[in-house]
C-alpha cells in the first residue's frame, strides 16, 4: 500500500474530522450509560441482531461505546489508511441501517421513510455514504489493491 498524496489527504480531511469527532463524542456519551439505558439501546439492537440479547446490558453499553470511540479515533488519526477507516465506518453504519430496516416502528409500513422514532437512526445513512466514499477514494487513488489491508503487503514492482 502506498502513501496517499497530499491532495488525497486534504480532500478527505473534512469528512474524517467531522465524522470522527461526531462518533467519538457519541461513544464517550455512552460510557456513562446506566444499566436501564444500556438495556434500552441493547433491546433495539437485539431486535435486529438477536444474539446480542445474551450480552449483559452494562457490558453491551461499554462495548458499543468502545466501538464508537475506536471508529471515531480511526477516522481522526491520519496514520490510519482511508480504506481501513472507511471499511470500519461502512460496517458500523451498515449495522445501524440493518437495525433500522428490521425494526418496523422505525419506518412507515411498506416504506423506508422514517417515522418520528426512526429519524434518529435513518439519518445515520450519511455515515454509510462517508464510509463508502473513503473506500472508493482509496481504491480510485491507487492506495488499495487486492492486498489492501494486509500488514505484510509490499509495494508493487512498478512503484
Amino acid at each position: 500500500m502506498n502513501s496517499p498524496p497530499m491532495t488525497a489527504r486534504l480532500r478527505r480531511l473534512p469528512l474524517r474530522l467531522a465524522t470522527g469527532a461526531f462518533i467519538v463524542n457519541s461513544g464517550v456519551g455512552k460510557l456513562g450509560l446506566d444499566e436501564q439505558s444500556a438495556a434500552g439501546v441493547q433491546a433495539m439492537a437485539a431486535n435486529a441482531f438477536p444474539p446480542l440479547k445474551s450480552i449483559p446490558p452494562g457490558v453491551f453499553g461499554k462495548l458499543l461505546a468502545g466501538a464508537e470511540i475506536s471508529i471515531g479515533a480511526a477516522l481522526l488519526a491520519p496514520v490510519v489508511p482511508a480504506a481501513v477507516a472507511g471499511a470500519a465506518l461502512t460496517a458500523f453504519s451498515a449495522g445501524l441501517l440493518t437495525m433500522y430496516v428490521r425494526t418496523p416502528e422505525m419506518h412507515e409500513d411498506g416504506s423506508l421513510r422514517p417515522t418520528q422514532q426512526g429519524t434518529a437512526v435513518a439519518k445515520d445513512s450519511w455515515l454509510l455514504g462517508i464510509g463508502a466514499s473513503l473506500l472508493v477514494d482509496a481504491i480510485v487513488s491507487g492506495e488499495c489493491r487486492a492486498d489492501c489491508g494486509r500488514a505484510d503487503s509490499e509495494p508493487a514492482a512498478d512503484e
